[in-house]
């Protein structure tokens, strides 16, 4: 029971029902206090993108020159081709789907929020895109020269980081997300989208379940392999992944699947299924697109410019090899394309961080269940080429 109550999502839950209580029945002196509050957290969490950018990606790729080999090229192609695959596939059925959703971004008779006490900025030490570029080209060079003391800097770097995520962003994300939903229900607004969002939460977990059947089938016609041979045996790591919200967590069970299916080689689960649960996120990523085109027209009126949403796809898709570790994953790691490239202000933020939390132990699942897929693949290469 004392694991319920300190997990991450119960009090994400705990923090929406409370700062919808909150909101409905403060009256406008309170709330000169809850937006105030909302403002100044919404600072730090922004401040911290930058430092999660460079701990987890440029980290990623200085490790990757350790498992150098034909088939670490193969596997990371895969893996960035189905997340960017999952989250394409989300975007044009977002495109299809959410205008018969009958969202409309209403203003009018909403209540005007009260002004901020005062206003603490703290901006970030750099940009998103120049964390991201200084990021992959300090990668690159830590590869290139095989500079090892600079790689376990990075990796002690990485360990600050998430320090710092573990310990404050972490612990605030909850006020943060309470006193946005105060908001919301202080205007009036969420009980007119509530319903939306639990549509929407159906809808992905659906699009999961399409696209690891469209990845199985992929890897049964490159391995020449009976694909359900290879999921049959995964039910035990969905519900594990389900239940620990976390491919780390889940990495154990998921390679004991993985061993018990004979149609896959044991040398090349015990490479691709670890690195797979680093690299390999195409439900998360699935989810994420879906999820910001669905608050974008919720908040604004209209859902981003296909262009817009191209920049955020192929670049969410390197985002994403720095999201595990990241409590939050995925959602946590893109803060900043979300807020540069789609161009969502705090509110936004809030609500994709939300609805992202609730369901993010099904988007784990589709994770570490498509990694059987992709490893099906591998199989299949490697058998080709003699590798």
């Amino acid at each position: 029971m004392n694991k319920l109550f300190n997990s991450l999502i119960f009090k994400l839950v705990l923090a929406v029902v409370a700062g919808l209580f909150i909101g409905f029945i403060s009256p406008a002196g309170l709330m000169n206090v809850i937006v105030t509050l909302k403002y100044v957290l919404g600072q730090v969490i922004l401040f911290a993108v930058p430092l999660i950018i460079i701990g987890f990606i440029a980290p990623s790729i200085a490790k990757l020159r350790s498992n150098a080999s034909k088939f670490l090229g193969y596997a990371v192609g895969l893996a960035y081709l189905s997340s960017v695959g999952a989250a394409t596939f989300s975007a044009i059925f977002g495109y299809i789907l959410i205008p018969k959703l009958s969202i409309v971004a209403q203003t009018e008779g909403l209540r005007e929020l009260p002004e901020i006490i005062f206003k603490l900025d703290i901006p970030p030490v750099m940009s998103v895109m120049s964390a991201l570029f200084l990021s992959i080209i300090v990668g690159l060079a830590v590869t290139w020269t095989k500079a090892d003391l600079f790689e376990k800097l990075l990796d002690q770097f990485q360990d600050i980081v998430l320090s710092l995520v573990n310990k404050i962003i972490i612990p605030i994300l909850p006020f943060f997300i309470a006193t946005t939903f105060s908001t919301l229900a202080y205007e009036g607004s969420i009980t007119k989208h509530l319903p939306v969002f639990l549509k929407v939460i159906v809808i992905v977990l659906i699009g999961h379940f399409i696209w690891l059947t469209l990845l199985y089938l992929i890897g049964g016609a490159m391995s020449g392999k009976n694909p359900i041979n290879v999921i049959k045996n995964y039910g035990a790591a969905y519900l594990t992944a389900v239940g620990s919200m976390s491919s780390a967590a889940t990495l154990p069970v998921a390679l004991e699947c993985a061993r018990k299916c004979d149609d896959l080689r044991k040398d090349i689960v015990d490479f691709s299924i670890p690195l797979c649960a680093n690299i390999h996120l195409c439900g998360s990523v699935l989810t994420e697109v879906f999820f910001v085109m669905v608050v974008s027209q919720i908040l604004y009126g209209h859902l981003p410019s296909v262009s817009s949403m191209v920049l955020f796809i192929v670049l969410l898709g390197i985002f994403a090899i720095g999201a595990p570790g990241v409590p939050g994953g995925t959602v946590m790691a893109s803060l900043g394309l979300i807020t540069s490239v789609l161009a969502f202000n705090e509110t936004g933020t809030a609500l994709i961080l939300t609805i992202f939390a609730l369901q993010d132990s099904f988007g784990t699942a589709c994770n570490v269940t498509g990694d059987g897929a992709l490893t099906l693949m591998l199989t299949g290469i490697a058998n080709k080429k003699n590798l």
